[in-house]
């Protein structure tokens, strides 16, 4: 999981000290630290979901697109997820799209649109 995680940062140069340290700081964050040595196949699903948001945002990416993060996540971590999502964006000053079918999720975020089943979008307010 670890590895998976430092991969963005080493390919773009940085030492493996240091992309260490960060993936570190994610996978506490994301609640899988204690996994940091697993690979992905010995991983539940949730925590397979878990490590690759922190992998997707590790290098601080302007654009986060998301499709059903929280799709396989218990309330809790759900909840959790959803909260880290919203922080990384604000703090690296970067924009979040999501996709997914959890009004919790949807209704949480700063501007929600929703698509009809003719594929119309509307704003909801």
């Amino acid at each position: 999981a670890k590895e998976n995680v430092m991969m963005p940062l080493l390919i773009k140069g940085e030492n493996e000290r240091d992309a260490a340290e960060t993936a570190d700081s994610l996978l506490e964050r994301v609640d899988v630290a204690n996994r940091g040595e697993h690979r992905p196949s010995e991983l539940s699903g949730g925590e397979q979901q878990r490590v690759a948001i922190a992998r997707a945002v590790v290098a601080k990416p302007q654009l986060l697109l998301a499709d059903e993060p929280t799709g396989n996540l218990d309330p809790k971590n759900s909840q959790s997820v959803t909260e880290l999502l919203s922080q990384l964006v604000t703090e690296y000053g970067g924009t979040l799209i999501v996709v997914t079918h959890s009004a919790d999720l949807s209704t949480s975020m700063d501007v929600e649109y929703v698509m009809s089943s003719g594929g119309a979008l509307s704003l909801k307010a």
